[in-house]
């Protein structure tokens, strides 16, 4: 069984990638244990002198994609049941459907399409408890992971940005999974994307 977390933020094509071949691995029998982990894009591109995003009021701007991560973390922590679907919907939402995922409207229908209840999940982000875990798990994952972008894999103390360039392939997938404990290589980058 592998056993690591996972890095998301929705507006990410690349997390959208590698977040969805997990899901689909899972629900396909894969032997994973996996831990995800939002990371806010937003946050990680603001000035030092700007308020953080999970300080600002849920009915503000919060910054893109933000409220989109606060919903999926009481999904996660409150219907762990019905993430998977829920976060392959909410991705398919931005990226396929092109919604606004800072759209309050689109969050709750993409809820109501998984079977959730965004009243209850609209009623636990107004609480500002996954606010305060959305700054926890950010800053863990940039303190002691040196995390700068989505997806991350993490492993034991190894963290490893990937950027899969085709959807739905569940073998390089797996080869990623299988190197991420590899460090005799610090950096393997294409110096251009060959298509």
């Amino acid at each position: 069984m592998a056993t690591f977390a996972i890095t998301y933020d929705y507006l990410c094509p690349f997390a959208r990638i590698a977040n969805e071949s997990l899901v689909e691995a899972m629900a396909d029998g894969a032997d994973h244990e996996v831990t995800f982990r939002p990371f806010s894009l937003a946050q990680n591109h603001l000035d030092e002198t700007e308020v953080a995003v999970w300080d600002r009021s849920v009915d503000g701007d919060m910054g893109r994609g933000v409220l989109a991560l606060l919903w999926s973390v009481v999904v996660r922590d409150e219907f762990p049941e019905s993430f998977p679907s829920f976060h392959v919907a909410l991705f398919n939402a931005k990226h396929d459907d092109l919604r606004d995922i800072d759209d309050v409207a689109v969050l709750r229908d993409v809820a109501s399409a998984v079977g959730l209840d965004p009243e209850a999940i609209g009623t636990s982000v107004a609480t500002g408890v996954p606010a305060k875990m959305l700054e926890t798990e950010h800053t863990d994952l940039v303190t002691s992971y040196v995390v700068f972008g989505v997806p991350t894999f993490i492993s034991g103390g190894e963290a490893v940005f990937v950027r899969f360039m085709e959807r739905h392939k569940h073998d390089d997938l797996n080869r990623v999974i299988d190197m991420v404990d590899w460090t005799n290589v610090n950096e393997f980058k294409r110096t251009s994307v060959p298509r």
